[in-house]
């Protein structure tokens, strides 16, 4: 079920008012409610496959189970450690499976093998969201394995059957929440599990809930939408004989469509939680304001890169083992980000180049020092960061076309044409792309000069401040209405 659709509109009507206006006992209100919102993800989850709620429901048997095992109370430490590496490798079993079987079997194995085995792996079916609940799952157990027998806050051991029950419950519910069910952000458990207690509409924070699900439709409705039109010549043999202008704009076009379409679905899932009475964690700070790889990672996919440094880069030894061991763990962890989007090995290849670019900027930066002019010589210093964030943000680009074009030769055959550029001008998509585009530029332009003068002036008139900031939304609702783009899926659905 998508978010831009409506079917979901009238099921978040009715989950809203099950879950706020039942007058629910005060005793059992936060089971009653959480129990409401976990059958709602599940149907939410099996609107268009119904069968694939199954995978979701083991997925949570298993993680809930070993995390049961991890708060007993008689768990020895290497009980204890037996539990979270096998769930950790269970959960990753089931991600190859249902993700990567295709792509290992079909790379590593002649076609004259597999297919006499009677099975053709490619019709596994993937699905939705999948990493993103396995790697929640993940992050259940380990922060519990990590908190001792003592538990996590808002999950502390059971003293009897009643109370696994009850855990159990909360397990299932923050598996299956639907606003980050299938495209994040991946919540973590000790982010959300002491959120879970009863909830009221005095709980909902409305401005707040208002403008994220106003500002993600408008991104992902008016903006990525159209961008997708626009964009749709990125595609082989499509952007074969294009000029040159028109595939530069094809790159510009799909790294504003990409975070529109993202970062729009992240700031809905993030509005319809608060609906709710829950928060979720920031997943964009306005990636393209970058002016490093290194700054990129910490505001782009927050939730990913953060997950990936507790769970993966840490574990592996971070930067205690020396620098030769931390470029190596860059590089390792970045490569298996980069396949986590999807099963292909451009995305092996696009993980591996940021993972280079991350450890080289780490040795430069260790090797030499930042070159920077000195922040007094203001005018300088501002053409300086302008600089790194352009660099930064075509590097960002350029790599984003391993995500458009699957097959590596097909990249290499796009930038072949890019570079011959060829003379001329389709008109018509440049100034699609440009038009759609503007909202984006206007977006992180806000944030990078937020300590301006205009807004000291609006501190100093909040009235005026909150009377444009409401007007800003109003036409951003608007344009909603009148200017949305043919609906389609979320791009990080596939993942």
């Amino acid at each position: 079920m998508l978010f831009n659709s409506w079917p979901f509109l009238g099921f978040l009507a009715i989950t809203f008012c099950l879950y706020h206006f039942i007058p629910w006992p005060v005793r059992s209100k936060v089971f009653l409610q959480i129990g409401v919102l976990t059958i709602a993800s599940y149907v939410f989850y099996a609107w268009h496959t119904p069968w694939l709620v199954f995978v979701l429901a083991a997925s949570t048997w298993i993680n809930a189970f070993a995390t049961l095992k991890l708060l007993g109370r008689d768990a020895t430490p290497e009980a204890r450690r037996a539990w979270v590496v096998s769930s950790v490798i269970i959960n990753l079993a089931v991600l190859v499976v249902f993700k990567y079987a295709s792509l290992l079997v079909k790379s590593f194995f002649p076609e004259s093998v597999w297919s006499h085995w009677g099975f053709d792996f490619s019709q596994i079916p993937l699905p939705v969201g999948i990493s993103f609940f396995t790697f929640q799952g993940i992050s259940l157990v380990v922060d519990v394995y990590r908190s001792g027998p003592e538990g996590i806050e808002g999950m502390r051991p059971p003293r009897d059957a009643g109370e696994a029950r009850g855990l159990f419950v909360r397990m299932a519910f923050f598996k299956a929440f639907f606003p980050q069910l299938v495209a994040g952000p991946i919540v973590k458990a000790h982010e959300f599990m002491h959120q879970i207690r009863p909830k009221g509409l005095g709980d909902v924070d409305w401005d707040d809930a208002t403008r994220k699900l106003i500002l993600g439709f408008f991104l992902k409705m008016v903006v990525a939408d159209n961008l997708r039109e626009a964009t749709a010549s990125l595609s082989y043999p499509a952007f074969v004989g294009l000029p040159g202008i028109n595939l530069l704009f094809l790159l510009y076009g799909f790294s504003i469509q990409i975070f529109a379409d993202f970062a729009g679905y992240s700031l809905i899932a993030m509005g319809l939680a608060r609906l709710f009475g829950y928060q979720l964690p920031v997943n964009f700070n306005f990636p393209y304001l970058s002016q490093s790889i290194t700054e990129f990672w910490r505001r782009w996919h927050i939730s990913l890169s953060t997950w990936l440094r507790e769970y993966l880069y840490i574990p592996l030894g971070g930067n205690r083992r020396g620098k030769i061991r931390t470029y190596i763990n860059l590089i390792i962890v970045m490569l298996l980000g980069g396949l986590w989007h999807g099963a292909a090995w451009s995305y092996l290849v696009w993980g591996g180049a940021h993972g280079l670019l991350l450890a080289c900027e780490r040795l430069f930066s260790r090797s030499s020092g930042a070159i920077e002019p000195q922040k007094g010589r203001r005018g300088l210093h501002a053409v300086w960061v302008g600089v790194r964030v352009l660099v930064t943000f075509h590097v960002v680009t350029l790599l984003w076309l391993l995500f458009q074009l699957a097959d590596i030769r097909e990249v290499w055959l796009f930038l072949k044409a890019l570079f011959q550029w060829k003379p001329g001008i389709s008109a018509q998509p440049v100034f699609a792309i440009v038009l759609f585009s503007i909202p984006v530029v206007i977006y992180h332009l806000i944030a990078a000069f937020r300590d301006t003068a205009v807004d000291i002036s609006v501190a100093r008139n909040p009235r005026l401040g909150r009377f444009a900031t409401d007007g800003i939304y109003g036409v951003l609702l608007f344009l909603i209405v009148v200017n949305s783009g043919n609906s389609g899926a979320f791009i990080y659905f596939q993942f």
